[in-house]
């Protein structure tokens, strides 16, 4: 499905001066494909919602990062520690929890325990049901090239961004 990258600006002397953002260096191409003519209309209110996701303007992005590059600490795009603090998520013990299990589930997943993994991912998104990666990654494993729906997970892909919106699938960077 969709790959969104992050990105976290460090300075030469390890500091972070951006937190974990989306980023993008090119143009996605996602924006342009459309589904073979025989796709079924499942996989193409899929690519129509792919297509309405939000962009991160690449030129911009670029454009930043250059500025940030050029300038150091005196560029308008690099935060002071205190607002690299301001800007990050603050992480909850769910959070944590999650992680651990999403981590723990693609470990049995990838040592032949599909169905062990299976309860460690429903539980990461239990508690982190926010997270699209932790989704993204089960429903993919679960029927791969689909996203969901399965018999293993009461949710999928099309049917949550339907719900919330495909504008409302992330948050673009904050410049």
């Amino acid at each position: 499905m969709v790959n969104v990258p992050s990105s976290i600006w460090v300075d030469e002397d390890g500091v972070i001066v951006r937190p974990t953002e989306l980023c993008a260096i090119a143009r996605s191409e996602w924006a342009d494909v459309q589904p073979p003519e025989d796709a079924s209309d499942k996989i193409k209110e899929m690519w129509a919602m792919v297509r309405g996701l939000p962009r991160v303007d690449a030129d911009r992005y670029v454009a930043a990062m250059r500025d940030w590059v050029a300038k150091g600490a005196a560029s308008e795009f690099a935060m002071t520690p205190s607002e690299v603090v301001a800007a990050s998520s603050t992480r909850r013990t769910e959070t944590s929890a999650a992680a651990a299990h999403f981590d723990l589930g693609q470990h049995l997943h990838r040592t032949g325990f599909a169905a062990d993994a299976r309860v460690h991912f429903k539980e990461a998104h239990r508690l982190q049901p926010e997270n699209w990666t932790y989704k993204r990654n089960a429903w993919e494993l679960a029927t791969p090239g689909a996203q969901g729906p399965s018999e293993f997970y009461e949710s999928n892909w099309s049917d949550e961004v339907r719900a919330i919106g495909a504008e409302n699938y992330y948050a673009p960077p904050a410049f």
